[in-house]
């Protein structure tokens, strides 16, 4: 048995936000949650003084680039940077090599994480081979164990096509998470259209209208279709007043947003340079503002983040050869803790609810609340310490948050009776 004494239990499924003590048996079901509870012969401790104690964050955008990239991650190292950063359950992206199309890569993931204290789902593609042309078995995926269909990293430029998929995905219920960059609005990836860093790093830039224009798009044939759909890493503001219209509509689509760009902004590329150049690009710092308004008023529904590993050699490259993607998971909680709960943009309970429930339940995850009855997938938080990220569990560096003075970070993660200290 393991008994966590002296938190502070913050969750969003009950909204209890009061000392606790929480008690899970060995078969890592939560027994009880009580004010206090006396630890029996036998039971392992874990004092959790100054902390609180959530359900586990969900991040429903990473990529562990296994198979085929994993000299850059690997399911282990990756699901190890996810324990780190408070993570109990992550979404791989199907944009592997090769793409994670068919059941047996499905399997192929989740089976080598099966022993991981993190809970590694593989997304499918929506189309083989993530060749944009012909849609894959989209039942045999899902019953493989795919949470959601996605061609991640590639916009689904025909709309017919788009359009085919969403009505297949509306009748089996199933979710399906897209890439919002119309290819010909790109002139380069990376870094924000038109912008200083642009002119500097000498290329054109991404336009954000790349991504609005596919937004609109998807938003009318979800409406059309009654799909689900998610919009990934929302970067602009007109994006988050088309989603908003679009929910004010009817349709069933939801947002997430980085937390990095959350914190930066186009501005912060020059100082960072390749660590900074990411698809979409960071935008405007108005566009910033729109990105949390947006989270603070339930038009973006969750924090995902987009864990994006490359190779120090890569990311050396002059800015207009690197790859597009920084790393994330393991500073994401101080990141969010430090630009919008230092900042009053939003309370500890309301971003637990964009990490964790709300992505849960996007998703279908289910049992996750800390009460008495559901297997215990926790996180501990301490919002207060200064943090600042020198190294990290991943295989890879490429983040502009190193050596950056941030604010909290996450202690340990609990799966079932089984502690995972960061």
């Amino acid at each position: 048995m393991l008994l966590i004494q002296n938190g502070r239990v913050l969750d969003p499924y009950t909204g209890v936000d009061a000392p606790r003590d929480v008690l899970i048996g060995d078969d890592g079901v939560i027994t009880a949650v009580q004010p206090h509870i006396d630890a029996s012969a036998g039971c392992e401790v874990y004092d959790a003084a100054g902390l609180t104690v959530s359900p586990g964050f969900v991040d429903g955008h990473v990529h562990f680039r296994d198979p085929g990239q994993t000299e850059k991650e690997d399911v282990l190292t990756g699901a190890a940077a996810a324990a780190a950063g408070g993570y109990a359950t992550v979404i791989c992206m199907a944009n592997t090599l090769p793409t994670c199309d068919t059941p047996e890569l499905i399997q192929y993931v989740t089976q080598k994480a099966k022993d991981c204290p993190v809970e590694v789902l593989q997304a499918g593609a929506v189309t083989k081979g993530l060749k944009g042309q012909e849609l894959t078995d989209f039942d045999a995926l899902t019953a493989a164990g795919a949470p959601c269909l996605t061609d991640d990293g590639i916009n689904l430029t025909s709309a017919a096509l788009c359009r085919t998929a969403m009505e297949q995905a509306a009748a089996r219920d199933i979710l399906l998470s897209f890439h919002e960059e119309e290819p010909s609005l790109v002139p380069s990836p990376g870094v924000n259209y038109g912008s200083a860093a642009a002119e500097q790093f000498g290329v054109p830039g991404a336009m954000a209208a790349a991504e609005t224009a596919m937004i609109a798009r998807d938003i009318a044939l979800a409406l059309d279709t009654g799909a689900r759909v998610v919009f990934q890493h929302v970067s602009c503001g007109q994006s988050v007043a088309l989603i908003r219209a679009g929910k004010a509509l009817g349709a069933r689509v939801y947002a997430e947003v980085t937390p990095h760009h959350l914190s930066l902004t186009e501005d912060d590329v020059p100082a960072h340079g390749t660590y900074a150049r990411m698809n979409p690009p960071l935008r405007r710092e108005v566009d910033r503002q729109a990105l949390i308004e947006g989270l603070r008023d339930g038009t973006i529904d969750m924090i995902a983040t987009d864990h994006a590993p490359h190779t120090a050699a890569e990311k050396a490259r002059e800015f207009s050869k690197a790859p597009s993607g920084i790393t994330g998971l393991e500073t994401a909680f101080s990141v969010c803790n430090t630009y919008l709960v230092k900042t009053g943009r939003l309370t500890p309970m309301q971003l637990i609810d964009k990490m964790s429930k709300s992505p849960a339940e996007i998703y279908g995850l289910t049992g996750r609340a800390v009460a008495e009855g559901n297997f215990a997938r926790l996180v501990l938080l301490d919002w207060e310490s200064k943090t600042i990220y020198q190294t990290y569990h991943s295989k890879a560096v490429n983040t502009p948050y190193t050596g950056m003075s941030l604010t909290g970070a996450p202690r340990a993660i609990v799966t079932g009776a089984r502690v995972t200290a960061r």
